[in-house]
């Protein structure tokens, strides 16, 4: 069973996710449901990695940088 979300948006909001709903040729919940699973995405990866940046950088892992050199 789908759940149901409400929610409210702002005029500025609202006519934006209407113009990338219409020129995408995508429903507006397609849209908003994308646009969530990307975001919610991004906070599970930024929590992961403030939990494993101590483990790396006791390890000299300071930067992207530092692992691209070891993984490439």
């Amino acid at each position: 069973m789908n759940a149901t979300l409400t929610i409210r948006l702002d005029k500025d909001l609202e006519r934006m996710l209407a113009k990338v709903s219409r020129l995408a040729g995508r429903t507006r919940s397609e849209i908003a449901r994308d646009a969530l699973r990307r975001q919610l995405a991004i906070h599970l990866f930024d929590q992961l990695r403030e939990r494993v940046a101590p483990f790396a950088e006791a390890r000299g892992y300071l930067t992207d940088e530092d692992v691209f050199k070891d993984i490439s």
